[in-house]
């Protein structure tokens, strides 16, 4: 892990087109800003743990012989 000491209005950029800029510190808590291409999903992690959690169990529900009838495959 890359850690970096930044005040604010000061960034970091990522990979050329993602930019992460301190907005805000107030006691313990940072607001950033975060601009990025559209096709880039940006989430909370503990949202995307939310998410994989739901994709996962979600794949084990799926009906594989159905899809395959679906499908045509035998």
């Amino acid at each position: 892990m890359l850690a970096l000491s930044r005040k604010k209005d000061e960034s970091i950029i990522i990979n050329d087109d993602i930019e992460i800029t301190i907005i805000e510190v107030k006691g313990e808590q940072v607001k950033l800003g975060i601009t990025a291409p559209k096709s880039i999903p940006i989430y909370r992690k503990e949202v995307y743990v939310q998410i994989q959690e739901a994709n996962k169990e979600a794949a084990k529900s799926i009906d594989v012989k159905g899809l395959d009838d679906l499908f045509g495959n035998k």
